[in-house]
């Protein structure tokens, strides 16, 4: 079959098929452009989810009747002056006006500043049609009907009226995050509207206009700097999460970006901080040189590639870990909110839902869930921790020594001291961490006023620590906060001193290829300080002769196949690191003080003081909250005490 020149109507087709694939990409596009233009105020208006109606209206600069001309023909644009390496706006391809063009019917109406009259040019099914005259406004009026009518086929693989309105509206929730400056208008059909108010520089509020007020109330500041990279936004603390990852935004030089590089470096920022199946909230905005970063990878514009991956990465890696450290044991606002509606009265009652009266059943209190230990087990019912009788007291204090879990009592490299050191720090001899206080001559208050968390007041139900702030009260899951306290005394330990190894009888010779062996020998002495050693053995091979004595008994060829793996993609062996770090939360798990155990006011003070000067303590290692406060206003506003 003789080779053929496609038709430009084809060819725009062929293009439209990857540049819009659905009416939220085409509503993508055309944003982009409003905003490249310099729109301070943008309308969107659709109908049929976008399929039967698109517009959009902005006051850019506009476009006279030469430009129009061009802008519905391929390949033109008036944004490479400075060519691929130097891209400093949204759009730069010339491909969707065309693309859009040759599968709907679209018309740009459009009048520049400075112009007496607007123009109006119309392409339907990629027939273009001659520019006229027509009343319009300064800036841009984009037209898209019937999207697809030119590619039936492409219609039936779109999706109700109310996903595709969804995505549309999740378009326009990007754009204004990575846009505060900008007013930004959706409307329907059925008269409902979504706007964004400009909010100037202030990006915390236009955020918060998107994810609501209480991504504000519980978002952390980023700003870090390293070799040119700069990243800046803002992370929710750890308490504060979500299902799925759709609070997650991501810009690269403003532009909205969905990179497996960035979200694989968000998760392994929040690791050891978030359950299995949760993911962290998050804005996060990368400003880079656009010579180091190319976003010409795909039509839609959405992946980039990073010259260096491995800056980029371990930029946001320790960006918001070191913020998680200075600032991440705030626990999330939606625990004491939900602490707070458990009081409210319900539809159709007078008093309060609360357990008060002749209701026989509970009501959870817990914001988003229950901490690590058993509230209220070994009792038959509550009882403060000291003066009274509800609970019986255990038979002999609790001990580490005597924890029928033990596996830190290692020899070697000091590791086992400094863990032991978190296990005991509730034995009696431990009451030095903070001065006790007596509640009974008023010490509290001093406690109260100058510490976050407070003082102690009670223990209920043997697991739930009572204390008095200076401005209401704050409830400590007293498992879920030693336990935190235990994990985050071993990750120093892994942190800082080399780990226990135990040698193999006979090396374990693991078949590479050349490349994973050059990479793995090149993190040798990194992996070493773990506990695993490795020598290269021959060109294609490499030799383990000692593995880390916490994972016992383990499949050495298979962790060194997937650090190799790891090493390939990432250049970074977090994997083995990773798998130490799971194991000192299960040993803090086990090790921590359990629920049940009565502590005396003394100790209930030193472990406050302690989660006060341990990062990362307001949530345990499953990501569950350990402690919730109260303010004092909220509790007078329980008893109409409130003005």
């Amino acid at each position: 079959m003789p080779i053929a020149l496609l038709s430009e109507t084809l060819i725009n087709q062929i293009a439209a098929g990857e540049v819009i694939e659905r009416p939220a990409s085409a509503a993508k596009e055309l944003i982009e452009n409003a905003l490249d233009a310099g729109a301070t105020r943008i309308e969107i208006a659709t109908a049929g989810g976008g399929k039967t109606l698109l517009r959009v209206v902005d006051n850019g600069c506009g476009m006279g009747p030469d430009d129009l001309t061009l802008a519905v023909r391929r390949h033109c644009t008036s944004k490479l002056a400075g060519g691929l390496f130097d891209i400093r706006t949204l759009g730069f391809r010339g491909e969707a006006l065309p693309s859009i063009g040759s599968v709907a019917r679209l018309t740009i109406a459009s009048r520049p500043s400075g112009s007496d009259h607007g123009a109006e040019i119309a392409v339907h099914g990629g027939a273009v049609q001659a520019v006229r005259p027509t009343p319009a406004n300064h800036g841009t009026v984009v037209e898209v009907r019937d999207l697809f009518f030119a590619t039936p086929a492409r219609l039936k693989f779109m999706k109700t009226e109310r996903a595709e309105a969804a995505a549309i509206s999740e378009v326009v929730r990007r754009m204004a995050i990575a846009f505060p400056g900008v007013r930004f208008l959706l409307s329907g059909p059925d008269r409902t509207t979504l706007e964004f108010a400009s909010t100037g520089d202030d990006r915390l509020e236009r955020i918060a206009q998107v994810l609501g007020r209480d991504f504000r109330d519980n978002a952390i500041e980023i700003d870090a700097e390293r070799d040119g990279v700069r990243l800046t936004g803002f992370a929710g603390v750890p308490t504060f999460n979500r299902g799925n990852s759709l609070q997650q935004y991501v810009f690269v030089n403003g532009r909205p970006v969905q990179d497996k590089l960035i979200f694989s470096a968000l998760r392994g920022a929040y690791a050891e901080t978030i359950p299995q199946g949760r993911f962290p909230v998050a804005v996060l905005s990368i400003s880079i040189d656009p010579a180091l970063v190319d976003v010409n990878v795909h039509p839609a514009k959405s992946d980039v590639r990073f010259r260096d991956p491995g800056l980029v990465r371990g930029l946001i890696v320790g960006a918001i870990r070191q913020a998680l450290a200075s600032e991440g044991d705030r626990a999330s606002t939606l625990g004491a909110r939900g602490f707070m509606n458990a009081f409210r009265p319900e539809p159709g009652r007078t008093g309060p839902a609360f357990g008060f009266g002749p209701r026989s059943s509970g009501h959870s209190v817990s914001g988003q869930g229950g901490s690590g230990g058993q509230a209220g087990s070994g009792g038959s019912g509550g009882g403060y921790g000291w003066g009274g009788t509800a609970a019986q007291a255990p038979a002999a204090p609790w001990a580490a020594e005597r924890s029928p879990y033990r596996p830190l009592e290692t020899s070697g490299r000091g590791f086992g001291e400094a863990a032991q050191a978190a296990f005991t720090a509730f034995a009696p001899s431990a009451r030095v961490v903070s001065e006790p206080v007596d509640l009974a001559t008023g010490g509290a208050e001093t406690a109260s006023a100058h510490h976050p968390l407070g003082a102690a007041r009670a223990q209920l139900h043997e697991n739930y620590i009572v204390a008095q702030t200076g401005d209401g009260l704050v409830i400590v899951d007293q498992h879920a906060a030693h336990e935190r306290l235990v994990y985050e005394n071993l990750r120093k330990g892994l942190s800082t001193k080399a780990l226990p190894a135990q040698a193999l009888l006979i090396p374990d010779i693991v078949d590479l290829a050349e490349d994973d062996c050059d990479r793995l020998m090149t993190h040798a002495e990194e992996l070493s300080r773990l506990g695993l050693t490795i020598e290269r053995f021959g060109p294609g091979a490499v030799a383990v002769r000692e593995t880390p004595a916490m994972l016992g008994e383990i499949d050495a060829a298979g962790l060194i196949r997937q650090l190799a793996d790891e090493l390939a993609e990432w250049d970074t062996a977090n994997g083995l690191a990773g798998r130490l770090e799971a194991l000192a939360a299960t040993m803090a798990c086990h090790g921590s003080v359990r629920s049940g155990r009565r502590l005396r006011p003394e100790e209930m003070n030193a472990l406050l003081r302690q989660m006060e000067a341990t990062p990362g303590s307001g949530q345990c290692n499953h990501g569950r909250p350990t402690y919730i406060e109260i303010k004092l206003s909220d509790i007078e506003r329980l008893f109409g005490r409130s003005g």
